[in-house]
Formats: structure tokens, sequence, C-alpha cells
């Protein structure tokens, strides 16, 4: 009894020991989101496709976030979390690519002159989808898939310049990678750098395949493609409790962070007990059971000559348990019970930890739970196909990726370059396209949904169907504030108080004009800028270029985060309001237009299209004031849309 006692005993204090660390880091981590940048919870890739849509959300790409990101998620994978560090290393990239293009941050002491030429929408915007397939390049190892999944998922507008700019920055990537990995294949660094560019190597099995084959894989795809709407309906509904419980304030979501990290504690300590210890293959070349390091054969609590295979793929860091997975010529190596329990519990342990105040990535639950239910598949098919139980678990996993992030181009070539098996690739474009369009039927993809939820005003690349029933002249919201080419002060200051809007429509008249006409759309930040330099006039005159000598061109470029002119800056004394600004040096003279008449269904594609921010809608006739009104991204929302038309509520 006492012996017993004892056992159990040293047991328990293992426990205590592994939680008790994994709460430290999933606590530290917490700390870091809650309290100095709640924006780095989470992947951040559905932040980083709202930036390039056009949605520069407060603090989305701020330095302080970048910290967080990086350490947070050292923090919460080595906290044991079924998270992943590819989606926080796309955020992470985008974040860098941002402090380069704002010019570097007077906060944190980081500027540089040269980086000026880039202080403008578009060429921030082409520096941040590079990050971003640097990001994805870093993470998979994967430059060709980096530059892909830019083009596919993440950048709205593309163009043949940033094709080679995204290429050239992933070949940079992989160059780095590789010197990297050299300096530390000496055993400098750890663990780093283990297994060269090729993260999980499948190439030594035979690719052949037959009719069976192609039976297993199909069967893959559609179920496959039925677990990942399942999967992100519940991610769908966690994350809505979570919003809930996480706007209690900072101490509720480290409580919940905590809370988390126990449960993922007992399920990977505690499921293994569940496994029977399996007798060593005697044809091995690595030692079984594995001690101190990883590998496919954790002894877990089995004598001498046996392993836990639950242990191995739980008491294993994710990409370990990744390639255990993936390992070829291991048909019997996993139970079919051990993988149905590894499978149920990263399923259900990836749904609850996304959404905790942590940088989380959704690309490993995914991939680990795929792969398991893809070996099963393989056991159920063994006694007809021919296909390895690896390349099962790839497919496995390509099918579950589909279902979920709803992907196809990108994630093939990222699952290839990974792999190392091209003579695999008709197998995974089928399985990714089945899964892909199963999916479909049930829900919309795991990123497209977090935006909904986030609240980010996303505009997708399709017209709804209402909207064809609807023409501009629909959707305009007033009033409509415009301003004169010479105006006066105090109209200016009091529109910039009394609303939010970023454009305002110049309008000339007499005597500067014979008839009123559109002379273009000024921005609020360049209005800023000029009431700040105080240029104005007592007579209602046109200054023209003289306003140029008392501003530099980077005076009116996009400022960097926290950097801009704020109302509240401006010190116009009583005088002054009575005085008058020309706006035509700082107008836009060439504002993208539609007529009133114009389909919203073409408006909305033109607008998504061009990237733009301000839509000017001028009427069909003439004998009307010069323009009906202005479309922002706003207009084009569902909810602003249905409002106003209730009759296409379905």
């Amino acid at each position: 009894m006492g012996i017993c006692t004892s056992y159990w005993a040293r047991y328990y204090k293992a426990f205590t020991a592994y939680a008790g660390c994994n709460v430290v880091l999933a606590a530290a981590a917490a700390v870091l989101c809650a309290f100095i940048a709640p924006a780095a919870a989470g992947s951040g890739i559905p932040e980083v496709k709202a930036y390039l849509n056009g949605v520069d959300a407060y603090s989305m790409l701020a330095p302080s976030t970048l910290f967080v990101k990086i350490f947070g998620s050292i923090l919460g994978v080595s906290a044991g979390f079924v998270v992943g560090k590819e989606g926080p290393m796309v955020h992470t990239g985008a974040c860098i690519a941002n402090l380069l293009g704002q010019g570097g941050s007077r906060k944190y002491h980081l500027t540089w002159t040269w980086l000026r030429y880039f202080k403008n929408d578009r060429d921030r915007r082409d520096m941040i989808t590079c990050g971003a397939a640097a990001g994805v390049a870093a993470a998979f190892r994967a430059p060709v898939g980096g530059v892909l999944f830019a083009l596919e998922e993440a950048a709205s507008w593309w163009r043949s310049a940033l094709l080679w700019r995204t290429f050239f920055t992933t070949a940079v990537v992989a160059i780095v990678l590789r010197a990297f990995i050299q300096y530390c294949s000496t055993g400098k660094c750890g663990l780093f750098g283990q297994g060269g560019l090729i993260m999980y190597d499948v190439s030594s099995a035979t690719s052949t395949y037959s009719g069976p084959d192609i039976l297993a894989v199909i069967f893959l795809g559609i179920i496959g493609g039925i677990l990942g709407s399942i999967y992100n309906y519940f991610v769908d509904k966690v994350l809505r409790t979570y919003s809930i419980i996480n706007e209690r304030g900072a101490v509720s979501k480290i409580l919940l962070v905590i809370a988390i990290s126990l449960l993922t504690s007992c399920c990977s300590f505690g499921l293994p007990w569940l496994a029977k210890c399996i007798s060593c293959p005697t044809d091995l070349t690595v030692s079984c059971p594995t001690v101190g390091e990883s590998g496919n054969y954790k002894g877990f609590q089995c004598p001498t000559g046996y392993y836990n295979d639950l242990a191995s793929l739980f008491l294993n860091t994710n990409d370990d348990a990744i390639r255990n997975l993936f390992s070829t010529s291991t048909k019997n190596e996993f139970h079919i019970s051990s993988l149905f329990i590894f499978f149920g519990a990263i399923y259900c342990l990836g749904i609850i930890t996304y959404g905790i105040a942590i940088p989380a990535g959704l690309f490993i639950p995914v991939i680990l739970a795929g792969a398991s239910y893809g070996r099963l598949v393989g056991r159920l098919f063994e006694s007809i196909s021919t296909l390895d139980m690896g390349l099962y678990a790839l497919l496995g996993a390509a099918s579950f990726l589909g279902g979920t992030m709803r992907m196809t181009v990108s994630l093939c070539v990222i699952l290839l370059e990974l792999t190392n098996d091209l003579l695999l690739l008709p197998l995974v474009m089928l399985v990714l396209l089945i899964s892909k369009t199963v999916a479909d039927n049930f829900n919309k993809g795991v990123y497209d949904q977090i935006l909904k939820i986030k609240g980010l005003p996303y505009l997708d690349a399709h017209a709804e169907p209402y909207m064809k029933h609807l023409v501009a002249r629909d959707v305009v919201s007033g009033p409509l504030i415009t301003f004169s080419g010479v105006e006066k002060v105090g109209n200016i200051l009091h529109a910039l108080k009394t609303t939010g809007h970023n454009g305002f429509p110049v309008i000339d008249e007499p005597p500067f004009s014979d008839a009123p006409e559109l002379c273009g759309v000024v921005l609020r930040s360049h209005l800023l800028v000029l009431l700040k330099g105080k240029n104005f006039s007592k007579d209602r005159v046109v200054t023209g270029a003289d306003v140029f000598q008392r501003f530099a061109a980077f005076d009116f470029s996009k400022a960097g985060s926290g950097k801009g002119i704020k109302l509240e800056d401006l010190d116009i004394e009583e005088e002054e309001m009575e005085m008058y600004v020309d706006l035509h040096p700082i107008t836009n003279a060439s504002p993208y237009t539609v007529v009133e008449t114009m389909s919203l269904a073409k408006a909305a594609i033109l607008f998504r299209q061009l990237g733009l921010r301000h839509m000017c809608v001028v009427p069909k006739s003439q004998g009307r004031p010069p323009i009906v009104g202005i479309l922002t991204r706003h207009d084009f929302m569902r909810e602003h849309i249905l409002g106003l038309n209730p009759q296409y509520n379905e």
C-alpha cells in the first residue's frame, strides 16, 4: 500500500509541476495581451486581411502589438496550448512592414529618413502584403506558398509589380532561414534548424495510387469539408461567448486563459493514461522508448521496451506531433482508439482555445486534427488501399484545412513545400477542391467569420444579390457637407468638429467658375495640416500654389500611428475664424465619380477593386447641385443597405 501511495504521489507532483509551468507561461502571455496590446490576441490574419481591404483599425499594426505578438506567441506555444505560431507570424510580418512603411516610430526612437518615400497608402499597403507573405514563408518555410497566400487570402488588390516584390521578399526569407539553419546545424541553437527547409518530409513513401485510393481521397475530402464547417460553426459560437467574458476587463481575460491552460494540461497529462503500452518495433534505427528528446516513441508510464502512442502525440511539441503523424512506413504505430481520442481532444481544444487573450494561430490545430483524422480513414481503407498512412495523414490535413480556411492554391503549394512530395500533387488538389466545395454549402471560411464577429467592415469580392436591384443614390446617407473652393476658416472648423467625415466635396461657385461645379474631394487630414499652418487671407481670393511655400510635400503624406495632427492641436484665434483659406492646392481634382443611376452592385465592385475610400455620386441631369452625395465603405455594408431598404431583408 505504501509503495502504491508513493507511486501515485510522484505522478501528482509531476502533474503539478507540468500544469504549474504551463499556467505561469499562459498567464504571462495573457498579461501582455490584456494590459499592453489587446489587438495582439488571436491569429492576426483577419486583421491583416481587413487592413489590406481598406480598414485601418486602432493599434492593429502598432509597435506595441508587434512586441506582444512576438513574445506572447512564444509564451503561448511554450505553455502547451493547442495553437500555432503561423498566424501570429503573418501578423508579425505585417507589423514590421507597417513600421517600415510609416518611416519608423518616433515614440520608440526608430526613424529612418529614406523610408519617408513609402509614406502613402499604396506603398504601405504593398509593404504590408509583402510582410504577410514573409510571415507565411518563415512559418512554413514555404516561399512560393507565401506569395500565393498573399495573393489568394490576404490582399484585396493585386498588381503585377506586387507579384515580384512579394516573390523577392519570400526569397530573402528563404535565404536567411537557410543561413540560420546551417549555422545551427552543429547544435548551437538547440532544436532550431533540424530537418532543413523541409519540415515534414514524406517523400520516402511510394506515391502510386489506383481507383480505390481515389475513392478514399474523395471520402476524405467530403468528410473533411463537413468537419471543417462544423469546426467553423463552433469557433463562431465560442468567440461570441468569449467576447462577452473578455469585455468584463483584463482580470476576466487572464482567468479565462488560466482555466483553458489547466484544462489543456489535464488533457495532455491525463489522456495518455487511457492508452495501452505498445511493444517497440524491432526494425528501428532510433531509440525506443524516446528519453530526453522529441521522437515517435514516448515511454510515459510504460516498462522498458514499450511506448505510449498517445503520450507520443500529447507530450511532444505540436511540430513533433505532426511529424509523428506524417511519418511514413509506420502503419500500426498508433492504435485506432488512440487516434480517436487524440482527434477528439485536439478538435475540441482547438475550438475552445482560439479566442482567449493570447496570440493563437489556427493552422497547427487544424493540421493536427486533420492528420489524425486522415490516419483513421487510412486504417478504414487499409484493406483496399495501397497509400501509406503518412500520406493519408497529409491528405487528411489538407481536407481539414480546405474545410476551415477555404483556400486552395496557396494551401496546396504550402503543403507540398512542407512535405517535399510533388508526386502527391493531384491528390492534394483533389481533396482541397472537394473539401472547400462541400464546406461552402454550410458556412463561410473561418477568417471571414472572425472578421464579421470583430465588426470589421470587410468588402467581399462579389456584390450581394440584392445590390442588383438598387442604384447608387438609394444608399447615399446625409446630410452632405461641402466646402467652397475658397472657404471661411470658421466653417471648416465647425464641420470638422461636428462630423466624423474624412472626405469633403469641394464645389467651385461664381465668381470662381461660370456655374457650380465639382472641383474635387479634400481629406480631413489635409485640412488639419492646412489649418495648423494658418495660411489664411482676409479676402476671398485664390492663393494657388503659394500655399506650398509654407509647406513641404511630405507634410501632407500619410501619418504614422498616433503621429497625425488632431483637432485639439489647432489654435485658431477668434479673428482668424472670419478669414479665408484656399482649398484648391490640397484638393484631389480627379476623384472617382459614378452617376446616381449606376447599379449599386457595379459601384460596390468598382469601389473594392480600385481600393477607394470615397466615391462621389453625381446627378444624371443638369440644373441640379453638382454632387448628390459621397459613398464610403460604410454605405456598402449589409446592415446599412438593408436598414434603408428593409424590403430586401431575407
